[in-house]
């Protein structure tokens, strides 16, 4: 699966059947609307995808405030292609798409440009110029064109409100990453190339595997219960995301100490998912200080841990 735009009238995703929206998380609504979007391609005998858009409109129309990414591109399509979609269609949200009239989106974008053979949504997607395209737009214009349009209803999370990508992002920025993973219906993680960084860890005889996040992201600074997805294999840990007051006080920086692993992970991709909260980003007195803290943290991380076995994921290893 391609995560850059790519062409609909040939090929593999010739007359594709579109699930449209931001799929920012890939929670249960976002599949929701896939799995609509997949029956519907199966009776159609048509291939299904997701079209969706790259900015985020939200980050768009307010780049001083990028919206926190909760699946960045790569782990976007990787999450998107293991839902059995046969591809992804990236749209640059630029200022012509921001200018589109909800009329000019269904009738050339979607019936003429990429020659759609149906269309699926959420019960809350808008679209086109002042987000005057509604779902009920979409079924009325899609009827007098012959093409079937289908809109998903609102899921809720155990009756606790609607699933979104916004209650997600909340819960991960206040550190309630079990309240998120309970949204997501899966465990949030994060995916980055571990650099090089100042070695304080192993001086302390906690070794780290450090990854810079992506400006956008708000996760709280603190301290959690993690798993670390290394080449196949999956390693307990603890990590510490912040900005190393005892230290240099600089940008943002996820640092993981993998309990009983051994080996150079400098260059390598891993993701790292969150399990639970342990505690904030705190300054102390001393370095022996901060060691005696991060022996109860690691304590108590291999308690969380052996407490929440990994489950049977939705997005498999």
């Amino acid at each position: 699966m391609a995560g850059r735009p790519v062409r609909c009238g040939e090929g593999a995703l010739a007359r594709p059947v579109v699930a449209i929206g931001n799929f920012d998380g890939v929670h249960a609504g976002h599949r929701a609307v896939i799995a609509e979007c997949r029956a519907l391609a199966a009776s159609l005998g048509r291939p299904a995808a997701v079209l969706t858009f790259a900015p985020h409109p939200r980050t768009y129309f307010n780049p001083d405030s990028p919206v926190f990414r909760l699946t960045p591109d790569g782990v976007e399509a990787t999450l998107l292609a293991r839902l059995g979609l046969d591809g992804m269609i990236v749209l640059p949200f630029n200022a012509g798409l921001a200018a589109m009239s909800a009329e000019a989106f269904f009738d050339d974008l979607l019936a003429r440009a990429l020659g759609v053979s149906g269309v699926v949504v959420g019960h809350d997607f808008h679209f086109g110029k002042g987000r005057a395209g509604s779902p009920d737009f979409l079924r009325a214009r899609g009827a007098a064109a012959g093409l079937p349009v289908r809109v998903t209803p609102k899921v809720t999370a155990e009756g606790d409100g609607p699933v979104s990508s916004s209650r997600i992002r909340a819960a991960l920025e206040a550190g309630d990453v079990a309240g998120a993973n309970a949204l997501l219906g899966y465990r949030w993680f994060v995916r980055g190339v571990v650099s090089h960084g100042r070695k304080v860890g192993r001086t302390l005889n906690y070794p780290t595997a450090n990854i810079r996040l992506a400006d956008d992201c708000r996760l709280a600074h603190g301290v959690y219960a993690t798993r670390v997805l290394v080449e196949g294999r999956t390693h307990d840990g603890v990590a510490s995301f912040g900005r190393r007051p005892m230290f240099d006080n600089g940008a943002p920086l996820l640092e993981v100490h993998l309990f009983d692993f051994s080996g150079d992970l400098y260059g390598r991709v891993i993701d790292v998912e969150f399990v639970a909260w342990l505690r904030g980003e705190e300054t102390f007195d001393s370095l022996d200080a901060l060691i005696a803290q991060m022996d109860a943290d690691s304590r108590n991380a291999r308690r969380v841990l052996a407490e929440n076995p990994p489950p049977p994921s939705v997005f498999p290893g």
